[in-house]
């Protein structure tokens, strides 16, 4: 069974046609390695359909995701932007707090820690969400870089001093 024809299930098991816009949706989010907005979601579709609009992928993503086909992600510190991804095997995400590149990584230790918890205080955890924050390696050796700098740089003050 194709990605479409599984889809085209899950729409009709819930009671929902799977139209072409729907159809072109999901085709650009799965071809899509990123993590990518609505925004983002809506260029790349409108090269292939320049009548959809920008409201008909929100109105789409919300459908996605009500059908469990779609998960949505905050990957900032201010929760404000929105990035979705087709759902898949649990992984979680680091975000660079210096330039803002994404990994997604996944951990046995994290469902392990969710089981644990679940047990010791008798939970259902239906999810987890899990999302690191801190410096990427590229931008953790500039960083290191410009520090080593700074500590060679003798200010003013400190030439008086000495």
């Amino acid at each position: 069974m194709s990605l479409t024809e599984g889809m085209t299930n899950i729409f009709h098991a819930t009671g929902r046609r799977m139209t072409s816009q729907r159809r072109l949706l999901l085709e650009v989010l799965t071809e899509c390695d990123a993590h990518i907005d609505a925004e983002g979601i809506y260029a790349l579709a409108k090269e292939r359909d320049p009548n959809i609009s920008l409201a008909t992928v929100y109105r789409t993503l919300k459908v996605l995701k009500e059908a469990g086909i779609v998960q949505e992600r905050m990957l900032d510190r201010e929760g404000q932007k929105h990035h979705y991804e087709m759902a898949a095997k649990a992984h979680y995400h680091f975000t660079c707090i210096e330039c803002g590149r994404v990994i997604e990584f996944e951990s046995p230790l994290i469902k392990q820690a969710s089981h644990e918890l679940a047990q010791e205080l008798n939970l259902e955890v239906v999810h987890t969400l899990v999302h690191l924050e801190g410096y990427c390696p590229d931008c953790k050796e500039i960083l290191s870089v410009d520090a080593e700098c700074a500590s060679q740089i003798v200010s003013p003050a400190r030439q008086a001093l000495s």
